[in-house]
């Protein structure tokens, strides 16, 4: 697959410090790919360059093939940061109208689009309404709206899911999956690991300006496995330690077990079954994102630190 959006080398300063750090990685067409961080990583910094907003002080940014042009391109891209940008005195509908017809649409096409998404996502009733008698939730939805409307090639979502019920959750969920699927790339950056393990095909992880991990969610989560895994026994034997595992955790007859080197997953099986025990279940524990993220945020915040204490 060929790439919509290629970053090389790109760097931000602000005064003395680095917001983004010889950052380079590319993403493709068609795929939800998760931009992750802590706060003051440099995530926002990143998003900025991407919408024209800022420049990079050097480094390129390619998109769709040629180099971008914030003037030509940014009608290609629809934005949904963080901090909302709606008009809390204008109606729901004539503020949706308005941000529609700036992305260059006609008004007839507009009201079109307007009226399919506020039927699909359950706002047909909220045309009159104005923006500051929204909850948060509701103008979460709005919001994602006036990002899509115009079928941007380019989606960059920022904590789209801030303030939403599980409900309406996982319909803006299934809409960025429905959108992916019809040809539109998504940028989707957050806090929650979860939802990035969920919705994610690929991931690059920022922290002090620094990329400091890039690949898919499968083969990340194979590199940082340990060698982990679950087995549940009808009744625990009277011998359960062995060299070939150690028993890490223990809940009832479920045994969390880790696997000594040069030996293999069949050879913890083979040590309960010699003693006739009844195998329920048996499965590897792949870490979660979330445990990756921690781990490499804080080994990266403690190397610095330890380097500004020597310098």
């Amino acid at each position: 697959m060929s790439a919509i959006l290629e970053l090389e080398h790109l760097k931000k300063h602000y005064a003395t410090q680095k917001a983004v750090d010889d950052i380079s990685f590319s993403i493709e067409k068609g795929s939800i790919f998760g931009l992750l961080g802590p706060n003051g990583a440099g995530k926002t910094t990143l998003l900025r360059m991407i919408t024209g907003i800022f420049y990079p002080d050097s480094g390129s940014i390619r998109f769709d093939g040629r180099t971008f042009n914030p003037e030509e391109d940014i009608v290609r891209i629809g934005y949904m940061p963080e901090e909302r940008g709606l008009y809390k005195k204008m109606k729901i509908g004539e503020q949706a109208l308005y941000l529609a017809q700036l992305k260059g649409l006609s008004k007839a096409d507009a009201m079109e689009k307007i009226r399919f998404w506020f039927k699909r996502l359950e706002m047909e009733t909220w045309w009159n309404k104005k923006v500051e008698d929204l909850s948060k939730g509701m103008s979460q939805k709005l919001q994602f709206v006036t990002t899509v409307l115009h079928e941007p090639k380019l989606i960059i979502l920022d904590e789209p899911f801030s303030g939403l019920d599980p409900v309406n959750a996982n319909l803006i969920k299934d809409e960025i999956y429905g959108l992916a699927q019809r040809g539109s790339t998504v940028i989707f950056s957050t806090h929650r690991m979860e939802q990035v393990e969920e919705i994610c095909d690929h991931i690059v992880l920022v922290n002090l300006g620094k990329k400091i991990l890039d690949g898919t969610v499968d083969h990340i989560k194979q590199q940082f496995k340990e060698n982990k895994f679950s087995i549940k026994l009808a009744e625990l034997p009277a011998a359960i330690q062995s060299e070939a595992f150690t028993v890490v955790d223990q809940k009832a007859n479920e045994l969390i077990v880790k696997i000594s080197n040069n030996h293999r997953s069949n050879d913890v099986l083979q040590h309960f079954l010699q003693q006739q025990c009844t195998i329920e279940s048996f499965h590897e524990i792949l870490p979660s994102l979330n445990e990756i993220f921690i781990s490499l945020v804080e080994g990266t915040s403690a190397t610095t630190r330890a380097f500004q204490k020597t310098s």
